[in-house]
């Protein structure tokens, strides 16, 4: 995920250590109402931060079949996929044991039960699993080999003619991205940008 101002713990992390503080964010995305319990030790625990938000109002998403949220955090992404198209499956994945109990906590409370979350590094809880969609925020600041692994990641998971669904930040890291998408897909398109972010596309040939 993309990093914002003030955060003071970084949440690229298996277990946090501060002691949780939790929030509530209630917001509406792709025309509904959710409602997220979120904490301290995790990505933007105050709102759906603007990449975030701009990869959920524009996620393209299969009629059927498996979708992945990687780096779920407290899963937005990932819910709000399940709650919109309830043929699919849903599963979530993230490093942090706390964003891994908090996805949980909220698919329960916005009654989404097409959906699994699962605790491990980038793809390790998925290994051998094909998707028919990839939706990433990328933990920008967790360096350059991690966007790296996350791209090679996904072609290796994604089903033929299915979509890597990636925002970044323009300014951040959007360029560098751009280029390494090509290089592993060959393809590669903007669906939507705003606020100095960018959704980026890429299908598996």
């Amino acid at each position: 995920m993309n990093t914002e101002k003030g955060e003071v713990e970084h949440y690229y992390t298996r277990r946090p250590k501060s002691k949780p503080q939790l929030g509530a964010i209630r917001t509406r995305l792709r025309g509904h109402i959710f409602e997220f319990v979120t904490s301290s030790g995790v990505f933007s625990k105050k709102r759906v931060d603007l990449g975030t938000r701009l990869l959920i109002e524009s996620m393209i998403l299969p009629e059927k079949g498996l979708v992945l949220d990687l780096g779920c955090g407290y899963g937005p992404v990932g819910i709000v996929a399940a709650a919109l198209n309830p043929s699919l499956r849903v599963v979530m994945t993230d490093l942090n044991e706390r964003a891994v109990w908090l996805a949980r906590k909220n698919a329960k409370l916005n009654k989404v039960d097409n959906t699994e979350v699962r605790r491990g590094l980038l793809y390790d809880p998925v290994e051998n699993m094909k998707f028919d969609a990839i939706l990433v925020n990328p933990p920008v600041s967790a360096g350059k080999q991690a966007i790296l692994s996350i791209i090679n990641g996904a072609g290796e998971h994604l089903r033929e003619g299915r979509l890597l669904q990636l925002v970044v930040s323009s300014r951040i890291a959007g360029s560098y991205v751009l280029k390494e998408l090509e290089k592993t897909f060959s393809n590669v398109a903007v669906s939507a940008r705003k606020g100095g972010y960018k959704v980026l596309l890429s299908k598996k040939p």
